[in-house]
């Protein structure tokens, strides 16, 4: 029998408010088992470290272990792609780094997964600079005299780059200042290093994390960050902004996506507690002392940050026509 007008949307009305309940109740009582925070850097890298930290704390607000599965090799594109598949359902989470959504859909022509299409954001856990590096052979001591001295020797200096995000920055660096550099590849900064101790390379960018051990060394000196503000990691050493350098800007960044589907109630648990997690004192502190800068984010704003991202990318990438070797 069909139910008149009225019953039928009584009916309706009913049933959304049911599922509303049930998404609730749902979001409420997540999660009831382990939980596992895939990172596609080995252990101990700078990704690694801090998701742990924040696993840890996770697991004592939840009462449930939180899992990190380490997941490495191919620019992370193993990692992304086994969550990409994995079930939406909150348990199995992508723990990631700037590499997996903004530098990889630029970098390859085919990939097995859609930075935006398969994945449902959460929040942004960090937003770190880069450091400018020069060897002390060279005898300058700000970003404009090394940009000077490079422009009145066109062709003359290498810049090294121990990752990929390295290398974009750099040629970022190039294209604005204007200046004739040859890029050379290492496979991380701790090879890089001696070479720019030697004057084999005459700059460098690198993370801070990286940067900070080279000074420590006392075998370069720190020009910039790439950002508009100091870094409180690196005191003394001015911003790009100060530096006279207000466009090089270029962070690197970690966030927690899910895969596509996952319920919006769970999402939006995930993105509190994340937050809680990571604004807490005692993990602050920890996270600061690490070298992290907390930059945390509504998944909505994640979601056009990521895009915003793939597309700088994309513009330095294409521009200096930079290929995965």
């Amino acid at each position: 029998m069909i139910g008149t007008g009225r019953t039928s949307r009584r009916a309706v009305l009913a049933g959304v408010a049911g599922l509303i309940a049930t998404g609730a109740a749902r979001a409420q009582n997540y999660p009831t088992s382990r939980v596992t925070l895939v990172v596609p850097f080995p252990p101990g890298a700078s990704t690694d470290t801090t998701m742990r930290v924040i696993a840890d704390k996770l697991s004592q607000m939840w009462g449930q272990p939180v899992l990190v599965d380490n997941k490495g090799g191919g620019n992370g594109i193993i990692a992304a792609e086994a969550v990409k598949n994995a079930k939406p359902d909150g348990y199995t989470l992508l723990a990631t780094s700037s590499m997996t959504h903004a530098g990889n859909p630029v970098l390859y022509d085919k990939l097995p997964y859609d930075p935006i299409a398969d994945f449902e954001p959460i929040t942004r856990m960090s937003l770190v600079p880069m450091a400018v590096l020069v060897t002390k052979k060279l005898g300058v001591k700000t970003l404009a005299e090394l940009t000077a001295k490079l422009k009145a020797e066109p062709g003359k200096h290498n810049f090294g780059s121990g990752a990929i995000s390295a290398r974009v920055a750099g040629e970022l660096y190039r294209m604005q200042a204007g200046i004739d550099a040859v890029s050379v590849s290492y496979k991380n900064n701790q090879q890089a290093a001696p070479d720019l101790n030697n004057g084999i390379i005459t700059f460098m960018i690198c993370d801070t994390g990286s940067a900070k051990m080279i000074l420590a060394s006392g075998w370069a000196d720190a020009l910039a960050v790439t950002q508009s503000e100091p870094y409180s990691a690196l005191p003394g050493v001015p911003s790009a902004a100060q530096a006279g350098m207000p466009e090089l800007v270029f962070t690197t960044w970690s966030a927690f996506y899910a895969p596509k589907g996952t319920p919006r109630e769970i999402i939006v648990k995930l993105n509190k507690d994340i937050i809680a997690a990571g604004t807490s004192p005692e993990i602050l502190a920890k996270l600061e002392n690490m070298g992290g800068a907390p930059s945390f984010t509504t998944p909505e704003g994640l979601m056009e940050f990521t895009k915003s991202e793939i597309e700088a990318w994309r513009k330095v990438v294409k521009a200096a026509n930079i290929k995965i070797e």
